[in-house]
C-alpha cells in the first residue's frame, strides 16, 4: 500500500534529504560499498583521482537537487515514486564517492551548495512543465553522466581497484536510469538541447575537478 503524503510532510521529507545531501557523514547509503575489500594500493596519481572523484561527488549532489526538484513538481504519482526511488539510487553513489575521497586524503567541493540549488531549481521546472519533459531530462542528464563515468574509468590509475569499482557500479545504475526514463515516457531530446547541457556541465567538472 502506497502511503499518501500531505504537502508539508513533502517539504519536511525534501529538507531532510537536502540536509543528508549537502552536510558531509549525515547520508546513509542502503548498499554496501562496492569497493570493499578491494585493495587500496598507494599511488602517485592521488590528486588527480581525488579530482575525479570530486567531480563525481558534485554530480551526484546535482542528481539529488535535480530528482527532489522534478519528485516536488511531477504531475504522475508513479513518475514521483520513481525520481524518489532514483534519489535513493543516487544517495548510494553520493556516500561512496564520499568515502572515497576521505580515503584519498580529499574533500568534496566547496561549490555543492550552488550547483545543487541550481540543479533544484531545473529540475522543479522541468517537472512543472510535464512529466514526459521531466522524464527527458533526467535521461538526457544520465546520459551526460555516464559519458563521463566511461572518461574517468579510462583516466583511473590501472590499480586503482577501488574507485573503479564505485564507478563501475555507478554506470550501471546511472544506465539504466536513462533507459527507465525513456521507458516511462519521456521525450527524447533533440542534439543541440544535448549539446547546450554538455557545455553547461564542463562549468561544473573544470571548477569542482579542483575546488
Amino acid at each position: 500500500m502506497t502511503r499518501s503524503f500531505s504537502a508539508l510532510d513533502r517539504l519536511l521529507i525534501g529538507a531532510d534529504r537536502s540536509l543528508k545531501t549537502l552536510v558531509r557523514g549525515s547520508a546513509t547509503p542502503q548498499r554496501e560499498n562496492p569497493a570493499s575489500g578491494r585493495r587500496d594500493s598507494q599511488h602517485q596519481d592521488a590528486r588527480h583521482t581525488a579530482g575525479l572523484m570530486r567531480i563525481n561527488h558534485t554530480g551526484e549532489v546535482c542528481a539529488q537537487a535535480l530528482y527532489q526538484g522534478q519528485a516536488l513538481t511531477a504531475k504522475r504519482p508513479d513518475i514521483k515514486q520513481a525520481m524518489s526511488h532514483a534519489a535513493d539510487e543516487e544517495i548510494d553513489h553520493l556516500v561512496w564517492c564520499e568515502q572515497r575521497l576521505k580515503e584519498l586524503g580529499s574533500h568534496t567541493s566547496l561549490l555543492n551548495p550552488l550547483f545543487y540549488a541550481g540543479s533544484f531549481a531545473i529540475g522543479a521546472t522541468a517537472g512543472a512543465i510535464s512529466d514526459k519533459i521531466s522524464l527527458g531530462f533526467v535521461a538526457a542528464t544520465e546520459d551526460q553522466v555516464c559519458e563521463h563515468l566511461r572518461s574517468h574509468l579510462d583516466s583511473l590509475p590501472n590499480d586503482d581497484e577501488k574507485s573503479r569499482a564505485i564507478l563501475e557500479q555507478m554506470l550501471e545504475d546511472e544506465a539504466a536510469h536513462s533507459t527507465a526514463a525513456i521507458e516511462a515516457g519521456g521525450t527524447v531530446f533533440p542534439k543541440p538541447v544535448k549539446k547546450a547541457m554538455t557545455l553547461l556541465s564542463k562549468v561544473m567538472t573544470r571548477t569542482t575537478y579542483y575546488v
